[in-house]
């Protein structure tokens, strides 16, 4: 099996169609057919169904797909390690990280790297940290900068960078802002807007209310804490935001309760060979290591 077949293969079975796998890998789409043909001569056996416009897997194809991952895996991984052999800082390094801690935490390590490896191309992905998270667990991404799981899988390495204390905000005119230390159960009285309800962040929090015997009275929720700021400060419910984004707009709740600290900092797959990029990289982030920085505990969630 050559990798250009199996490239074009986990990009039809991920995007469920030829036209958008064609898309994703600069080609036409009567190029990605040609490919997916070859590959279904070389194994014997169908890999999708072709329903109308409809796409998916034959058995075959899901059998195939774990295992057509496994080997680009291990391919890049070997190029990998026989391009370090020559101790050179370059190639690319795809990175993916979260959208708050691209814009409020990486900024000055990657204006560092760039100065210092040039040579690098810098592939950089922002997403919601749960789906880099997956992407480095399935070998997708050499490497992850994101809010850390609650229990990582052991699989991957989680190393704490930062740490935020989440703060108990709301309006300045909202109603909790006239009142002076709030009890927990206070809170659940009025509507609350939180990060997504598969978020880590949303997981950490719901522990400390489901530990004091109390539910969330969530009204609204996105992923976006910039937007989750801009819904606390116009009034439609509190929220727990890190205190980078308090200052201003929003009034901080004195509330009765240990403080709330998610974690921040990087992943990577211990099976897998990182390039010398990613040591660069990871050697960066290790500096700017906060002291305080740790893996969530039992007691954060529950």
């Amino acid at each position: 099996m050559d990798t250009q077949s199996l490239q074009a293969f986990l990009a039809v079975a991920d995007s469920g169609s030829f036209s958008r796998a064609a898309e994703q890998l600069h080609l036409t789409q009567p190029a990605v057919s040609k490919r997916i043909a070859v590959l279904e001569e070389q194994v014997g056996a169908r890999l999708f169904d072709r329903i109308g416009r409809r796409v998916g897997l034959t058995e075959a194809g899901r059998v195939l797909l774990p295992r057509a991952r496994q080997i680009l895996v291990m391919v890049d991984d070997s190029r990998r390690a026989l391009g370090n052999l020559t101790g050179n800082v370059g190639g690319s390094l795809t990175l993916a990280t979260s959208h708050h801690i691209g814009l409020h935490r990486l900024p000055p390590l990657l204006k560092a790297y760039t100065r210092d490896h040039p040579e690098v191309r810098l592939d950089l992905h922002f997403l919601d940290s749960e789906q880099a998270y997956q992407g480095v667990l399935d070998g997708e991404l050499e490497l992850a900068v994101v809010t850390l799981a609650p229990r990582p899988d052991p699989q991957l390495e989680a190393v704490p960078v930062w740490v935020d204390r989440l703060c108990f905000v709301c309006a300045p005119d909202h109603p909790l802002a006239a009142r002076g230390r709030l009890a927990l159960h206070e809170l659940c009285a009025f509507d609350a807007v939180l990060p997504g309800p598969l978020t880590f962040t949303r997981t950490l929090i719901e522990a400390r209310f489901a530990a004091a015997g109390l539910s969330l009275p969530v009204a609204l929720s996105t992923n976006y804490l910039e937007t989750l700021k801009m819904m606390t400060a116009i009034g439609l419910g509190w929220s727990l935001l890190p205190e980078r984004l308090v200052a201003g707009e929003l009034h901080e709740l004195d509330v009765e309760h240990p403080p709330i600290h998610r974690p921040l900092g990087y992943l990577v797959h211990h099976s897998r060979t990182l390039s010398n990029a990613a040591r660069a990289m990871l050697a960066l982030l290790d500096e700017a290591r906060e002291p305080g920085a740790k893996a969530p505990s039992s007691d954060d969630i529950g």
